[in-house]
């Protein structure tokens, strides 16, 4: 028996159901990555026709599975050295350190005088500063210092035993690279 010659209309219906029947499995969100699930046979269960066309109509949610792959892992990978890797500078930012990179410097002469830091050793950069803004420069580092040692004009009295203060170191900066 042809379903075409009983009712066209019916025979439509059963084509269109037949096309959709083949088409959900489509829908499930392509092949799986997983091992195919155990097939059995089941005895079709009684099921009214409207709920048949909501479950059709109503897809499933998909479902995000990580894919265990060479890409996923090489982007993880990326994901994590972002932390660990220092942040980009700008363009301005490169072309700042470059031009302080090329900048001349030059290399001066004089003293200038240290001053004491809060520990009591000398602290030479304020000094080599000096120095260089004196000679028209804006800062220095210092290469070159000198130490005198400072006294009392008692300590050269005859007979004067030198006391622990009587004298003082004083370092200078007497040749600095100046920018």
């Amino acid at each position: 028996m042809n379903p075409a010659r009983l009712n066209p209309a019916r025979a439509r219906v059963a084509m269109a159901g037949l096309a959709l029947s083949m088409a959900l499995p489509a829908v499930d969100g392509g092949w799986a990555q997983s091992a195919p699930p155990a097939l059995s046979v089941q005895s079709p269960s009684p099921q009214p026709v409207e709920s048949r066309q909501q479950q059709i109509e109503l897809p499933p949610a998909p479902v995000e599975r990580e894919n265990p792959g060479l890409i996923n892992e090489i982007g993880k990978l990326f994901e994590k050295s972002k932390s660990a890797l220092p942040p980009l500078k700008s363009p301005g930012e490169t072309i700042n350190d470059l031009s302080n990179i090329a900048r001349p410097s030059t290399v001066v002469t004089g003293r200038a005088a240290c001053v004491v830091a809060s520990n009591g050793a000398p602290d030479c950069k304020i000094g080599a500063d000096r120095l260089c803004q004196s000679k028209g420069f804006r800062e220095g580092k210092g290469i070159d210092t000198d130490a005198s040692e400072k006294c009392s004009p008692l300590v050269y009295l005859p007979g004067h035993k030198r006391g622990p203060n009587d004298c003082r170191t004083e370092n200078f900066v007497t040749r600095a690279v100046c920018q």
